[in-house]
């Protein structure tokens, strides 16, 4: 029996069978990664901007094959699947064009010396735990970095996009990048930790929930490697009296059913204030209503299914416990019958704490609305949670929202009168059980460097 099966969550049926690598497997990649890394490291930043070039050029030419493969897989979209290639695209150009400044040394004038010298070396293998939301631009979002700033790359990606992780391999061996300083291993959490462990490997970074980020954390930790963890989050996007209503309408619709809400940077929790929520409700209701859950390379689809059946079922769960404990379904909540892992856009009304709607990740396109008496109330609100990944402020008073963005929410990023997934010029990460690092923005690429400090006296 295979150790892995990959499913359709369309349609349930099985689409690929494969099987965990061997120890010994895992550890001789492991050597030549770290063998590959040793002549990376020496390469000229310059050079590795080229490579890095050539990984996007040989991506867009799986362009459509991989997108296909992600929609198959983990039920995306597949004009959203499109759009999270030409994402990946934009890192890889992005880094080439700024990882050469980035990097480069500085110097500084030191009393007493002739010169101080900062410089950001590489330190080796990096391991990255990627899940299955976006297939292709979570891989692309630590590998890219990383390979710029000279470091080699283990993958091990989440098991029902398999497929994905080994064709995103052969896309990168098809570039001008070296073989063996980006490679898709396919192991188990027993293999994971000790992986961890192994001496060659210098960074580990994870995107997943709170739950796998501490359990990571502390094997990291334990091992004394530097991590990154990408984990989940509830956002909150507060819509205040001074709001463009039919933007927060149209915005919020967008951030919390696109890739089918599975996002850690959708808005989950709707929290608006008093004077305008009985007509951001009606509108929002209406819109809802309006989508529909069908084929995903249908283009005529709203949405597509969950990525997997035991996904659905435990969102419904969390809508049930939520019903259960004071919450209303103000549209949606029925779990739909079939072999497909669909679930209905759905609003939950009268959410408190103690909710799974209020205090959980709730990751699939069902939101939380919250009435708020005033501003001060919606952010209060909005920072009474564990997480503090994104979340976003609707205000006509610009000034504002950018001071309450600044001050006052408790979040790594902040969207002012709009949404968008990620922009690489921009860094990326949260705070609190969210947990810490950032990737993008000229951040990522300096997570696992040693910043080494030169002193150069004056003899």
């Amino acid at each position: 029996m295979a150790d892995i099966t990959t499913v359709n969550p369309a349609t349930g049926e099985n689409i690929e069978e494969y099987n965990y690598m061997s120890n010994d497997e895992v550890n001789q990649i492991v050597d030549a990664s770290h063998q590959a890394f040793l002549k990376w490291r020496k390469t000229s930043h310059e050079e590795r901007a080229k490579v890095i070039s050539s990984i996007g050029e040989t991506l867009m030419r799986y362009k459509e094959e991989l997108s296909r493969l992600m929609t198959k897989e983990r039920g995306k979209l597949y004009n959203q699947s499109l759009q999270e290639i030409d994402l990946c695209k934009a890192i890889c150009d992005y880094t080439a064009e700024k990882g050469v400044t980035a990097l480069a040394d500085d110097e500084r004038d030191i009393e007493n010396m002739k010169k101080g010298i900062v410089t950001y070396q590489p330190i080796g293998v990096i391991y990255g735990m990627q899940p299955w939301n976006f297939p292709a631009y979570q891989v692309f979002r630590y590998a890219i970095a990383n390979l710029m700033a000279g470091n080699s790359i283990l993958l091990k990606h989440a098991a029902n996009v398999t497929g994905s992780g080994l064709l995103i391999e052969k896309i990168f061996h098809e570039s001008d990048l070296p073989n063996d300083l980006f490679r898709t291993i396919l192991i188990d959490h027993d293999q994971s930790e000790i992986l961890i462990g192994n001496d060659k490997v210098r960074g580990v970074t994870l995107t997943g929930s709170d739950g796998a980020g501490s359990v990571v954390g502390q094997q990291a930790a334990k091992a004394i490697k530097k991590v990154v963890l990408e984990l989940g989050s509830n956002d909150a996007f507060i819509v205040l009296e001074d709001a463009d209503l039919d933007l927060a309408v149209e915005t919020c619709t967008q951030a919390r059913l696109i890739n089918n809400g599975e996002t850690c940077v959708a808005a989950k929790r709707f929290i608006v204030v008093d004077s305008v929520y009985d007509e951001f409700r009606q509108r929002i209701i209406d819109k809802f209503q309006s989508k529909k859950s069908g084929d995903p390379m249908d283009d005529s689809s709203d949405l597509g299914p969950l990525a997997r059946k035991d996904l659905q079922e435990k969102l419904h769960e969390q809508v049930e416990d939520s019903v259960k404990k004071g919450a209303t379904v103000a549209v949606g909540g029925e779990l739909p019958e079939g072999k497909g892992s669909f679930y209905p856009p759905t609003i939950l009304e009268n959410v408190k704490k103690g909710q799974p709607a209020y205090d959980d990740e709730l990751f699939g396109p069902v939101a939380s609305l919250i009435r708020a008496q005033d501003q001060e109330d919606a952010l209060r609100i909005a920072n009474d949670s564990r997480y503090g990944l994104g979340g976003a402020i609707f205000s006509k008073d610009e000034e504002k929202a950018i001071r309450l963005a600044r001050e006052e929410f408790d979040t790594g990023m902040v969207y002012i009168n709009g949404y968008g997934l990620a922009n690489p010029a921009l860094p990326f990460g949260g705070v609190k059980n969210s947990g810490h690092g950032r990737e993008h923005g000229g951040f990522g690429i300096k997570e696992f460097v040693n910043i080494k400090a030169i002193h150069v006296h004056n003899g």
